[in-house]
């Protein structure tokens, strides 16, 4: 059985004073869309490419992840699900919808498939809320930070894990985050990144596990043994108590992570399970390879790892160390190509790469971290567009407006007007004398208000139908349609939402 988790103040201290170096040694540039591909076993069974090729839509709460998934056309409809800001519950509430399955209080992406979620801007940060991952298939996560999500204790949600997967999920990619908790199951927090009931092909990248009692785990418990194919390269460990990770069968691929301060146990292999363990570096820890809390033993293969100041407990009843001296007793294959960086350098080429809101920085498997190609942060307001502008001339109309706002001043041609809801949602809408032929829409809001307007739909008036649906201004383009009048509705915002143009264009 388990071992009660005990908190270190010590520990935690130690861990914040690294937080501190670490922060000061990263830069830290905008990101605006996912770099490179997946890598590890993500790339098998098909690989994994998220959202891409699908529409891309900006998000600030919870609702507009919800709202953008439940707008798609279908379920396997691909969207890329660009988050700035903080996430919490009370900007999360469960959306309705065909191609979606929601919940309040949680990020919930189940039944789904084809979907990236990336941070961008000044960074996302999801605060004491998981993100769910159920029956569902192809999934990117990157450059996000989760946080102090509990079991336990107010808030709840995801049962206690940072990211969870669970019940036939295939391909994950979770590629530059943080996960961080802020003490063990004491403290109301279960794991940091858990995979359980049938969940195979994931990589683990470039990512940040701190200050949590639980690192993770593949398989919730000894008869759990349908989950594998897992691969954790370049991550920082920091501070954590065990489970990094708990292997229960399967296969896993653990390579160039560097372990600092694990204080009860490391890679604990058990259950038949087989770890390949090559070119890591661990740290001031202890029992950070073998078979703990079980008789139920798993398998390893060593090579190239840096033991550095870590202590072995001696063997007894469900405790089998690996050390002191670690020796492979099985062998394991790896079915796609990889770089290995030396042991020696992986604390630094870790330092350098790992975590959200770093670049997106990558090692070139010669210890030197390497800077993604720039990519172009999307603009504040959308750019110039050719074509005729359908709104001007034409009339419009809307819910209630805000005090001193006007209607006709979305197709004014004018920035320096615009209409407000009376409150925080609204509808807007362009409206002709006969049927007029429309497939790119654009939402302009006067200058230094972006940012205000959360979830939306585009809605063809003459019969109800959804034509587009996301988050955030922009431009979006949709099946060309011939229409006497359409919709711009705000199911959610941030503050007052101002709409200074609302284009619409034929091409």
């Amino acid at each position: 059985m388990r071992r009660p988790v005990v908190w270190r103040r010590q520990a935690v201290l130690a861990a914040a004073a690294m937080v501190i170096a670490v922060g000061v040694a990263l830069p830290t540039p905008r990101a605006s869309a996912a770099v490179s591909s997946a890598t590890g076993y993500a790339t098998q069974n098909g690989g994994t490419t998220g959202g891409a090729g699908g529409q891309t839509v900006r998000a600030t709460t919870g609702t507009a992840i919800h709202a953008a998934l439940c707008g798609r056309a279908s379920s396997s409809t691909p969207i890329t699900i660009e988050v700035t800001g903080t996430i919490n519950h009370g900007n999360t509430s469960k959306v309705s919808g065909s191609s979606c399955n929601t919940a309040a209080g949680v990020i919930e992406l189940k039944q789904i498939s084809n979907v990236t979620i990336i941070g961008v801007g000044s960074g996302a940060v999801f605060d004491q809320l998981g993100i769910h991952i159920r029956d569902s298939s192809n999934i990117i996560i990157q450059n996000v930070t989760v946080r102090n999500v509990k079991k336990s204790g107010s808030p709840t949600s995801n049962g206690g894990d940072a990211i969870g997967m669970e019940s036939t999920v295939r391909n994950v990619w979770v590629d530059h985050v943080n996960l961080e908790a802020s003490g063990g199951e004491s403290e109301g927090y279960d794991g940091l990144f858990d995979m359980k009931d049938n969940t195979q092909y994931v990589t683990l990248s470039y990512s940040v596990l701190r200050n949590s009692g639980r690192g993770g785990l593949v398989g919730s418990s000894e008869s759990d043994l349908s989950n594998g194919f897992i691969t954790y390269h370049h991550n920082l460990y920091e501070n954590i108590d065990s489970r990094t990770p708990l292997l229960r069968g399967g296969v896993a691929h653990i390579y160039n992570n560097h372990y600092v301060s694990l204080h009860e146990s490391g890679i604990n292999s058990r259950a038949g399970a087989r770890a390949r363990v090559e070119n890591n570096y661990f740290r001031d820890s202890k029992d950070v390879l073998g078979t703990f809390y079980t008789n139920e033993r798993g398998y390893w293969q060593v090579a190239g790892n840096v033991f550095d100041n870590v202590t072995w407990s001696s063997a007894g009843s469900e405790n089998y160390p690996a050390g002191p001296n670690p020796t492979s007793n099985t062998t394991v294959s790896i079915p796609y190509s990889y770089s290995l960086d030396g042991a020696s350098c992986v604390p630094d080429v870790v330092r350098q790469t790992v975590g959200a809101n770093t670049g997106l920085k990558v090692s070139n498997g010669s210890c030197s971290p390497q800077t993604p190609p720039p990519s172009t942060p999307p603009p504040t307001t959308p750019p110039p567009t050719s074509g005729t502008n359908l709104s001007l001339g034409a009339g419009a109309d809307g819910s209630s407006k805000a005090s001193g706002t006007s209607y006709g001043d979305v197709r004014d041609g004018n920035l320096g007007t615009y209409w407000s809801p009376a409150g925080s949602t609204g509808t807007i809408s362009i409206k002709w004398g006969s049927a007029t032929r429309v497939s790119r829409v654009v939402i302009r809001e006067p200058s230094g208000t972006q940012g205000s307007i959360g979830s939306w739909q585009l809605i063809n008036n003459d019969n109800g139908a959804v034509l587009a649906s996301g988050s955030g201004a922009g431009s979006t383009t949709f099946s060309a349609t011939a229409m006497s009048k359409i919709n711009f509705k705000i199911n959610s915002s941030s503050g007052t939402p101002r709409i200074g143009e609302f284009e619409t264009y034929a091409s």
